[in-house]
């Protein structure tokens, strides 16, 4: 029996790795929080894999950036967003819209996915962009929360998965960089915390107008990324320590563009110099339990590097 007093909670972003977690995890206590869930997609042909959830009661709205009038629709009647944006040149325009749209409509709250070192003085684009956008946030008056993650451990099943299942090896221009990979379920699962918390005043205490940097329990080397991913799967998988320029290749075989192969290289320089190696107790001081660990996720993603 669902609460009389229900609201709605718009994930955008929702068939992506975060947000298709976010929208699993906030379904599942949809009837005991009070919330409807509605899941923003960029087509609806896009959502099958959310399609289950549909029985749970997900509602599904299109979603296009450009298009004003379904900016408008998403957000109407919306309390709370999960909002995700994907790196673009116009994305602090795109972001603008979305806040003033959200203003218009009465949100009371935004949790932002953003990046680790986005309030700091930027060291690349990406960091740069997800600043502005969490200024154009703070400058609305609306209440938030900023989750900062330096690199998603999902990256190996999305972005390293194909080359991992038929060549047994994954190629990143990292150096011996150490990152604190954190699972994207653990965002979700702080997510849903954040944004379900009924008592307004206990909200306000714990996580109103404050940023997170969020990580997972270790930082490591893609070495060790690549030692456990091998013991998980039960086959020799490697880590290739490639060139900016055979990088930039790889990048542009698989269909990216020039300006985000440029942002992508800026950030792994700043990798390599120790970004992203720092970690921190967020995940358990706010779920009370600690960040799933890096052998775990490998364990439970084998069939994708098998």
């Amino acid at each position: 029996m669902k609460n009389h007093q229900e609201k709605t909670i718009l994930v955008t972003g929702a068939t992506g790795t975060v947000g298709s977690e976010v929208v699993k995890q906030l379904a599942a206590i949809s009837s005991s929080s009070g919330y409807n869930v509605r899941a923003a997609v960029h087509s609806k042909n896009k959502s099958n894999q959310l399609r289950q959830l549909e029985s749970e009661g997900v509602e599904f709205v299109d979603l296009d950036y450009t298009k004003h009038e379904t900016v408008a629709h998403a957000l109407n009647n919306v309390d709370k967003i999960f909002l995700q944006t994907l790196p673009t040149p116009n994305v602090a325009d795109i972001s603008s819209n979305i806040i003033k749209e959200a203003k218009k409509n009465g949100v009371k709250y935004v949790v932002k996915l953003s990046a680790m070192g986005a309030g700091s003085e930027p060291k690349s684009t990406i960091l740069r962009l997800h600043g502005e956008e969490e200024k154009i946030i703070q400058d609305s008056g609306l209440p938030y929360t900023f989750l900062r993650p330096p690199a998603f451990m999902q990256n190996f099943v999305t972005q390293f998965g194909h080359t991992i299942k038929t060549q047994n090896a994954f190629y990143v221009p990292a150096g011996d960089a150490k990152m604190s990979f954190i699972d994207s379920r653990d965002i979700a699962a702080l997510t849903t915390e954040i944004l379900t918390m009924n008592n307004p005043e206990s909200s306000r205490q714990h996580y109103e107008n404050k940023a997170y940097d969020i990580t997972g329990p270790d930082a490591l080397s893609y070495v060790q990324a690549a030692d456990i991913l091998s013991s998980e799967a039960g086959k020799k998988i490697s880590y290739v320590n490639v060139t900016e320029e055979d990088a930039r290749k790889g990048m542009k075989q698989v269909g990216m563009d020039e300006w985000f192969i440029d942002i992508m290289m800026e950030l792994f320089r700043i990798i390599r110099t120790g970004y992203g190696s720092e970690t921190t107790t967020v995940v358990e001081d706010i779920t009370g339990r600690k960040p799933i660990p890096f052998s775990q996720f490998a364990k439970d993603h084998t069939e994708v590097f098998r």
